[in-house]
């Protein structure tokens, strides 16, 4: 198969055409890398044009990936006939005149201010800056997820269920174990983002200015949601599920996460290597690997993607429903940049049922405060809103380390 037939163009224009790309793609990439290993077994040394086409057919895959979500992305409609709360925002907005919120505010509508200053958004662009923050944070996107009033959300969660027996029907029941406890703490953390407008935008009535706030601050609030939801301290920010203390599976306990190791530092082991991916697998109890993926940077994708099965069959599939979501052992597999890459000691892979696994909690209310003073000529709007996140159930989710 001819490379040059399947180059990805710079758009599609339907999923359809992302998919017969993405699929021509993947052929031609099994077709190259099956000669590869060809010559790796005959002890030839790999022609370096199978290497770049290798490597350029991936790209493919990886732009056909993003391509294909952007074309399934739910278009957030604007709602015509704008509520008196909308109306009173967007004056705020462009105008800088706060009377229509405070007005709101004093007949008891949902309409909020800070002693600090600023206004909360309407109901409506919170719920479509949330709903775009879903499809751009790999990591909100397949995590729990609770909105809350207050700044701390606890849950207490049973780590040992009390005890249970077997009785006749008139037998007497004895005292059953009490069972153990843990409480769980989300405190919800403040991030914010800054964009600019110039005077002529904000005046231009055909300009949204709804969206166009949505749209300046989703792409910042998602970058650093997802870098946070990974490996984020729980210092001022949401705490990842790799900064949490982690055990081999087999000296796993509560509160930490358990890992299978590669047995090679920094690397997968040259035979046998999709043995490791089993460990892994089944390190997961059966309960959770129902709704369970494999979570990884693209990085991790590329060398995963090259390990066959005894039967020579590649391990990582595209998903032939046609949703471009590829699959490894049969399991989904979420591309998130914030994974770590392969190296010593790494642990640049996860696999679990992240829906149980891992909580994003959000503290509703997303707050504006227009500055048209600080970087004249320009407007800043401060916009704030808290977030916080963590592990819900330390036996939801289990790494991949490559470590010996």
């Amino acid at each position: 198969m001819q490379y040059d037939h399947i180059a990805a163009p710079e758009s599609f224009p339907d999923a359809a055409g992302a998919f017969d790309t993405y699929m021509n793609a993947f052929e031609a990439f099994k077709a190259e890398n099956d000669a590869r290993l060809l010559a790796l077994e005959s002890r030839k040394s790999v022609d370096p044009l199978v290497e770049d086409k290798l490597a350029r057919i991936e790209q493919t895959l990886q732009k056909v990936d993003q391509e294909f979500l952007r074309l399934n992305r739910p278009i957030l409609a604007r709602v015509d006939g704008a509520s008196e709360a909308k109306s009173a925002f967007e004056r705020y907005v462009r105008r800088g005149d706060p009377s229509h919120l405070l007005s709101l505010e004093g007949k008891g509508m949902s309409v909020g201010s800070e002693p600090d200053g600023g206004f909360l958004v309407p109901e409506s662009s919170e719920t479509a800056l949330f709903g775009e923050l879903k499809e751009l944070s790999p990591i909100r996107r397949i995590a729990g997820h609770l909105t809350v009033s207050s700044s701390v959300y606890k849950r207490p969660f049973v780590t040992a269920g009390a005890a249970t027996g077997w009785v006749g029907e008139t037998d007497d029941r004895p005292v059953t174990g009490t069972p153990k406890i843990a409480e769980l703490s989300y405190p919800t953390m403040e991030i914010y983002a800054c964009p600019a407008a110039t005077g002529k935008l904000l005046d231009d009535a055909a300009v949204d200015v709804d969206a166009w706030l949505n749209r300046e601050i989703v792409d910042a609030f998602a970058t650093a949601e997802s870098r946070a939801f990974v490996s984020g301290t729980g210092v001022n920010q949401p705490k990842g599920f790799l900064a949490y203390d982690q055990a081999a599976n087999d000296a796993w306990a509560w509160g930490k996460v358990g890992y299978v190791a590669t047995g090679v530092s920094g690397g997968l082991p040259a035979d046998y290597a999709a043995d490791v991916l089993y460990d892994l697998v089944f390190a997961l109890k059966a309960a959770y690997r129902r709704n369970a993926r494999f979570v990884m940077n693209r990085m991790t994708q590329s060398a995963i993607r090259r390990i066959k099965d005894d039967n020579g069959n590649y391990l990582w599939q595209p998903d032939l429903a046609g949703s471009l979501r590829p699959t490894l052992l049969g399991f989904p597999v979420e591309e998130c940049d914030d994974m770590p890459d392969i190296a010593p000691g790494a642990a640049s892979l996860a696999f679990g049922d992240f829906e149980r696994g891992y909580l994003v909690v959000d503290r509703r209310g997303v707050q504006v405060l227009r500055d048209p003073y600080s970087a004249k000529p320009y407007v800043l709007f401060y916009v704030t809103k808290r977030v916080g996140g963590g592990i819900s159930d330390f036996n939801a989710i289990k790494l991949l380390k490559f470590a010996a």
